[in-house]
């Protein structure tokens, strides 16, 4: 059964190349700004599945992403920055890619349209019903994420989906789907654009409330953090100064003491 690819649709503008530079700038800026408000619409879809993750993550499931060329990037990128980020465990929010890690930087040819590989991705990493498992494709049409949400749907895995595409075969797949209707591209069909940005801004949505709500953030700060450069001991520090009203350099040494900010905080009357 056929159905209408928004995404696909030809662009509201013409003759891009006889643009200015800043007539072109201009123009994608204006197709932006209609991200945020196609996302606004699909809240209590993206609500939902968050609820659906949090429950798992805290009787200590994991959440995976799977994707193809850019969602499949997006994915990663979001996954990767959960340990630095909230002091989590790397293997606690996983992303993965059709055609492997060497997809990561150049394309695989054909890779998505493999319905079979994608579990067998996610069996590598001993999925169970513990988990859940969220299929990222613009289109709503890519065979390896269809066929993994598939699978984990026949395994009593739960399963959610961030497409671009109202009622797609994709949609219909996951148990969970978020659709952010974005329209059509400032250059046709190049779903890097506004999909790529609707998808980047869901998945922030989905594991930053996903991490508060497992108790992650403190206030307004992020005390889990991991101390992997000068700027973040710097931000720590500062936030115990702020948190314990002492100067720089006794914060900085219960930082290092401590290893991160909320285990200085709540053992300084202890040091």
């Amino acid at each position: 059964m056929s159905f209408t690819k928004t995404t696909e649709q030809s662009s509201k503008y013409e003759h891009l190349e006889k643009m200015s530079v800043i007539e072109l700038l201009q123009n994608i800026n204006n197709e932006d700004k209609t991200v945020p408000l196609a996302i606004e619409k699909a809240l209590p879809q993206i609500e939902i599945l968050v609820e659906q993750i949090v429950a798992k993550m805290k009787n200590g499931g994991r959440l995976f992403y799977i994707g193809a060329g850019t969602s499949g990037r997006l994915g990663i990128v979001d996954a990767s920055e959960c340990p630095p980020t909230f002091g989590v465990r790397f293997d606690l929010v996983i992303g993965l890619i059709a055609g492997g890690d060497a997809a990561i930087r150049k394309a695989v040819e054909f890779a998505e349209d493999d319905t079979e590989q994608a579990w067998k991705d996610l069996q590598e990493w001993q999925i169970s019903e513990n988990d859940v498992v969220v299929g990222i494709a613009a289109s709503g049409t890519t065979p390896y994420v269809i066929g993994g949400l598939e699978k984990c749907n026949q395994n009593n895995i739960i399963t959610g989906c961030i497409t671009c595409n109202e009622g797609s075969p994709l949609s219909k797949t996951a148990q969970y789907p978020v659709e952010v209707i974005v329209g059509p591209e400032f250059v046709t069909g190049s779903s890097r654009m506004k999909a790529g940005t609707a998808q980047k801004l869901v998945l922030n949505m989905i594991s930053t409330t996903v991490m508060i709500q497992l108790g992650r953030v403190k206030g307004n700060k992020m005390v889990d953090m991991q101390l992997s450069n000068n700027k973040l001991v710097d931000r720590g520090t500062r936030m115990i100064m702020e948190e314990l009203s002492v100067n720089y350099d006794e914060a900085k040494e219960l930082l290092i003491k401590f290893g991160n900010v909320r285990n200085a905080i709540n053992n300084y009357n202890t040091k």
